[in-house]
């Protein structure tokens, strides 16, 4: 049992890492081009700046990508290159159908699945060299094709749909709970498949209009990087010549939005840092919710800021998140090095 959720962590985790570029291309992309645009009463005006409805036009393309992609490297995963077209088929009928992320994970799982079965299968061997290029594709994608388009995708999009509405008409403390999760999964893994599980979720929430909870995300991705480079500014001689050179590398990659840059800090000392950390997303991400925080693009950190809702209680979030941060993991450095 162990050994089997080990082996669909490390499918889905490959299909995260084929998606993270163009989640990051499509997100800086349409970033860039909200941000230089002219704001009407509906949002950002782009009738009169053909050049970057342009940016945002291949921005979006590159972020439509994001589900095909993710379920195709998923089935790569399992079962190496004849996994790839079913994968991408099953991938693109779930945005098709508006099934968002989740009809892509299950999509490129089933995929994977069907190509493993069918090449246990026992063929003469004249057919072996076309069944990973025309027989395994052809045959797989059908399957999966059919079982999305007639039994597994409209539940998958119901249920994102009735997701979204939940979150849409949910009491604050409702809200303030769900901000605190996502705060302490983006920050728990710094980049991990849970961190991704969070930051999926968020951006899938963009696509249906509803950007409070990428606001959420936005603000806690950006904490753990900036909280600890923060720290070794505060209290130099509490941390080694390595560390307070990594702070600076760690102040640059939050300031982007890269949460992983606090992972120097993580991987030294994690039982101290991984629980302060998520401790500070997770405040950033209320506060966020809290503000009215909404992200329109599927990116964080403060180079987001001109493309989100309530830019002021954005910038409180990540300042106190980041402090506390920065404040809390000084002071327990501090006590620990005092009982020894």
């Amino acid at each position: 049992m162990k050994q089997g959720l080990f082996k669909v962590r490390q499918y889905l985790l490959s299909g995260v890492s084929y998606a993270i570029p163009f989640v990051a291309c499509g997100g800086i992309l349409i970033a860039v081009a909200i941000a230089f645009a002219p704001m009407g009463p509906g949002g950002p005006d782009f009738s009169r700046s053909p050049f970057l409805k342009l940016i945002m036009d291949i921005g979006s393309s590159a972020f439509s990508l994001l589900v095909p992609v993710l379920a195709g490297y998923i089935a790569f995963g399992m079962a190496d290159r004849p996994g790839l077209v079913p994968g991408f088929v099953g991938g693109a009928i779930a945005n098709q159908i508006g099934a968002g992320f989740l009809g892509g994970l299950v999509a490129g799982l089933l995929a994977g699945l069907v190509v493993m079965l069918i090449k246990k299968v026992k063929i003469p061997r004249y057919f072996k060299p076309v069944m990973p290029i025309l027989v395994i594709p052809v045959i797989a994608s059908l399957i999966v094709g059919f079982v999305m388009f007639r039994f597994l995708g409209l539940p998958i999009r119901d249920l994102m749909a009735g997701l979204s509405s939940w979150l849409a008409v949910m009491g604050t403390g409702n809200r303030v709970l769900l901000a605190a999760v996502l705060g302490a999964m983006i920050a728990f893994d710094m980049g991990g498949p849970v961190n991704k599980v969070a930051f999926f979720f968020g951006a899938a929430m963009i696509k249906e209009g509803n950007f409070a909870p990428m606001g959420a995300c936005a603000a806690a991705i950006c904490v753990p990087p900036l909280g600890l480079g923060l720290a070794t500014l505060l209290a130099r001689k509490s941390w080694t010549q390595q560390e307070r050179e990594a702070g600076y590398a760690s102040l640059a990659m939050g300031m982007i939005g890269i949460t992983e840059g606090a992972i120097p800090f993580a991987a030294s000392d994690p039982l101290r840092v991984i629980p302060v950390i998520m401790f500070g997303s997770m405040i950033a991400a209320v506060i966020a919710m809290l503000g009215g925080v909404g992200d329109h693009a599927p990116h964080g950190g403060p180079i987001v800021i001109p493309v989100v809702d309530n830019r002021l209680a954005y910038v409180l979030a990540i300042a106190a998140g980041s402090l506390a941060v920065a404040l809390l993991i000084n002071a327990v450095k501090k006590f620990t090095a005092s009982r020894t």
